[in-house]
């Protein structure tokens, strides 16, 4: 049986748009093309794509998958490398729930961590720089800019940035899917903290700058594609959201 890609879509919750750039990249490809022009695909390539959203979801690039489904394209090894990978985060997310539990104990307590336990489960430092290549590739490509050369990488900082740049996102979703303005005074207040942060912790940023940020993620495709793929509309909404911040001053 094949399918069309609004039928793959509905069925596996991946946008139309996405398909569309998989097939465009190479990716996955449909088993045929009908003669009005619909791509069509069966149970292979529906395997594809779920092999592809395995490792989407280890934060792999779409490049990197393609070289591995094209080195390997053996299913069962597939699945078995990624239920690996799976596990290996799982164990790691496990190790910062017990790091959370232990802070969140000693918090309630009055006390103080042990400098030992503060950090248990959080990326090490090669695991920040492998996190960070797709973007630095991408930036130093189009912009001449090398983001790990001018900003070198501090575990504890970068741990904890990214954090903070995680519950900002998805405070900001959040409000857009409440239907909260851009002007109100719950999404002004998320700005004004995470600006705040940004500039307690050695960033040289103010509403305006963000809102210029803001608007840079809004125009590069892979910052608003990040940004899309956590929320639609987030991107254009965050933009606006600054931009009235900043015209507040």
């Amino acid at each position: 049986m094949l399918y069309t890609v609004k039928e793959i879509s509905a069925i596996t919750k991946v946008t139309i748009k996405t398909l569309h750039h998989y097939h465009k990249i190479g990716l996955l490809m449909p088993n045929k093309v009908s003669d009005a022009g619909y791509r069509l695909y069966g149970i292979k390539e529906l395997e594809r794509l779920q092999q592809i959203l395995f490792y989407r979801e280890l934060d792999f690039s779409l490049e990197q998958i393609k070289d591995i489904l094209e080195k390997e394209p053996r299913r069962l090894l597939i699945l078995s490398d990624q239920k690996e990978l799976l596990s290996t985060r799982m164990k790691r997310m496990e190790r910062l729930i017990q790091t959370l539990d232990k802070s969140i104990d000693a918090t309630s307590k009055g006390g103080v961590m042990k400098m030992s336990d503060m950090f248990k489960g959080f990326a090490t430092e090669q695991q920040w720089l492998d996190a960070m290549d797709e973007q630095n590739q991408h930036l130093k490509e189009k912009y001449d800019y090398d983001m790990l050369e001018n900003n070198p990488v501090v575990l504890e900082s970068m741990n904890e940035m990214a954090i903070e740049a995680k519950s900002f996102m998805d405070s900001m979703a959040k409000a857009l899917q409440n239907g909260l303005r851009v002007d109100d005074e719950t999404v002004q207040s998320l700005i004004d903290e995470h600006i705040e942060f940004l500039t307690h912790h050695g960033h040289e940023i103010n509403r305006v700058s963000f809102a210029e940020q803001t608007r840079f993620f809004l125009t590069d495709d892979f910052h608003r594609n990040m940004l899309e793929s956590q929320q639609t509309g987030l991107a254009y909404y965050l933009s606006v959201a600054a931009s009235e911040q900043a015209s507040t001053l």
